[in-house]
């Protein structure tokens, strides 16, 4: 369901959701990913569970816990265009609404909240976005200490929103608007919520150092390596009777070759590549490893993303 009413908000979804349990499935080489985050939310959602493993395993609270507690839940997805970070910010939630057979509400951040300029226009905006996801985080526990919903927060293009303060040609607003996230991120993790922030940028060097030193982790997102198009492309390709030697011949073309120093993303793969050749076969062919070929050369790798200059100038 989309936010219509203030427009700080993209859009506003539920999990479960079918479409977002495919999405989530379909993307491969990101297992140690998808772990990490699951476990985080398990945390979040159940933190009696901290508690209990401690007392378990070493007889006490272990200080561990505190530490662990009161980091902000922040997570940076950083890489290249093309390389699952969105995909996997909107769809995880379906993942671990799906294990705790709970409720997670995504709130997609629009970029709406960096406002027209006006003064303390984007610093209300993004303390009315934090504010009304921390309200929405905050419905009572299970009498066994877990939640019984929780939120993902997801904040794309960070880097117009969280640009370093550091830069001089920075306006003072998007610096106060910088303030008010880290405020709102902050506010968040003190409040012991159930609550995950995301972060996707293609520009990691652009956010502010308080911004990266806040996140519990940053993932690397790179394009595919070998392994990782061969497990997204086989099932695909056998399943239209390509055989080993053509499968793993695709999967070499769509790599680093013939003097190109990049190789297919997962969105060229999956909305180029792929529908590129349902394309060029319908309506009266069948789909061909020679075909194939033709295809591959057709459609090139998007080159990689060059960084550019965003913000305000300072006045």
């Amino acid at each position: 369901m989309t936010n219509t009413s203030t427009g700080i908000f993209e859009e506003v979804r539920e999990f479960p959701d079918p479409s977002a349990a495919r999405r989530f499935s379909a993307l491969v080489g990101l297992d140690h990913m998808k772990e990490r985050l699951l476990k985080e939310a398990r945390l979040l959602l159940d933190p009696q569970s901290l508690l209990d493993w401690s007392k378990k395993y070493h007889h006490q609270k272990l200080q561990l816990i505190d530490f662990f507690r009161d980091r902000p839940p922040l997570f940076i997805f950083a890489g290249d265009v093309g390389t699952g970070k969105t995909a996997l910010a909107e769809t995880f939630g379906d993942a671990v609404a799906r294990e705790a057979d709970i409720r997670i509400t995504l709130y997609a951040l629009s970029l709406n909240a960096r406002g027209t300029g006006a003064v303390g226009e984007m610093t209300s905006l993004i303390s009315k976005a934090f504010n009304e996801v921390k309200q929405a985080a905050t419905p009572p526990t299970r009498h066994s200490g877990k939640h019984r919903s929780g939120i993902v927060l997801l904040i794309d293009e960070a880097d117009a929103l969280a640009q370093s303060r550091e830069l001089a040609q920075m306006h003072h607003e998007d610096r106060a608007g910088v303030n008010a996230l880290i405020r709102g991120v902050d506010d968040l993790a003190t409040g012991n919520l159930p609550a995950i922030v995301v972060m996707c940028t293609n520009r990691l060097d652009a956010l502010d150092p308080a911004i990266r030193r806040r996140a519990a982790v940053t993932f690397a997102f790179t394009r595919p390596n070998e392994a990782q198009r061969h497990a997204f492309l086989q099932p695909v390709l056998e399943e239209l009777g390509f055989n080993s030697r053509q499968i793993q011949s695709v999967v070499a073309t769509t790599g680093a070759t013939n003097g190109r120093a990049y190789g297919y993303t997962y969105s060229d793969l999956a909305q180029r590549l792929l529908p590129g050749l349902l394309l060029a076969a319908y309506p009266d062919r069948a789909v061909s490893f020679d075909l194939a070929t033709e295809v591959v050369e057709k459609h090139p790798p998007t080159p990689p993303f060059q960084a550019e200059g965003l913000g305000r100038k300072a006045e």
